[in-house]
């Protein structure tokens, strides 16, 4: 196996680690600098080297919560990250001296997330929808990514679940995410919504009380309250977790996916988010496909994204050789 890095790079955070024959590495992390794109990459020379540790490495991959032209490394779109319109391939490959490739944050995860323990490719078909701030999507088709035309295929975020239906359909908004798409009703943002919302219907439930005491809540509260069976704070996480099931079954039926994973930090709330979303999907899934994708967790977790940059770099070396 040949020895790369990967680097995973958030709205907050820089996370960086060596894989070789003897597997991963330490992890390097650091706070995203984001005053300027200049910094930025000076960072991402920098983490590399940490994360070499003086070693010898034969690639870097990197994934960015950005809509990437896979070709040429470019960064098309991004919201978080001052990199917009940087051919980041180019840039850190005459940098650091090595092939770089870069790809969209999710869509390495999924890669990581098509592989077992033990780096054993797992699943032929995958899709993984990242429930954070907002959704993000990655899709693994016959084991590898699946990009589409441009390179931004997998904003499972962007598809819609809840529009009106005509005679009173939903103009676009200006932004993004445009009302009754998956990341509208169904990110983190959305939970922190309910929460509040059942919070001040129920002020005499734990969440009730918590607001009362001058605590602003969030989605994380209410997953909170829910394992402690707080009924207000249970019906805001199921409500939650019914959008994202709806989300789920699009996948499903979109894509014919051997599993359906759930990443991000929304996935830490376990079983209160998988289990009535997967219900909740069932019957909205086609019936010559109801029964067949797993719908599981995420397995690597915070790793996913790390990971999934460091086989992306080893997939195209890979395919660069044949």
């Amino acid at each position: 196996m040949t020895t790369v890095v990967g680097i995973d790079v958030g709205g907050t955070k820089v996370a960086a680690t060596l894989l070789g024959p003897d597997g991963m590495g330490e992890h390097k992390q650091q706070p995203t600098k984001l005053d300027s794109g200049d910094a930025l990459i000076d960072q991402l020379v920098a983490i590399v080297g940490e994360a070499a540790g003086g070693k010898s490495y034969d690639a870097v991959g990197i994934g960015v919560p950005s809509i990437v032209r896979f070709e040429t490394g470019e960064i098309a779109a991004s919201t978080n990250i001052p990199l917009k319109g940087v051919p980041l391939r180019k840039v850190l490959g005459e940098r650091l001296g090595v092939p770089v490739f870069v790809d969209n944050d999710a869509t390495v995860a999924a890669l990581a997330e098509a592989h077992d323990e033990d780096l054993k490719p797992s699943a032929r078909n995958l899709v993984i929808i990242t429930v954070g701030t907002g959704i993000g999507g990655g899709v693994v088709i016959d084991g590898r990514i699946f990009r589409g035309g441009s390179g931004g295929a997998g904003e499972l975020g962007m598809t819609l679940i809840g529009l009106k239906c005509a005679p009173d359909v939903q103009a676009a908004s200006d932004h993004f995410p445009q009302p009754g798409s998956l990341e509208a009703l169904s990110a983190g943002t959305a939970l922190d919504g309910f929460a509040r919302a059942a919070a001040a219907a129920n002020p005499d439930s734990a969440l009730g009380k918590l607001a009362a005491s001058g605590h602003r809540i969030v989605g994380a509260d209410a997953v909170a309250a829910a394992k402690d069976g707080d009924q207000p704070a249970i019906a805001a996480v199921q409500r939650w977790a019914h959008a994202l099931g709806v989300g789920i079954a699009n996948a499903i039926n979109t894509f014919d996916p051997d599993e359906v994973v759930i990443g991000g930090g929304g996935a830490l709330a376990g079983e209160l988010l998988l289990d009535p979303a997967a219900e909740f999907a069932a019957p909205y899934v086609h019936p010559g496909l109801q029964g067949r994708a797993n719908i599981r967790l995420a397995r690597w977790g915070a790793t996913a994204g790390v990971l999934g940059a460091a086989l992306l770099a080893v997939h195209e070396l890979e395919r660069d050789a044949t």
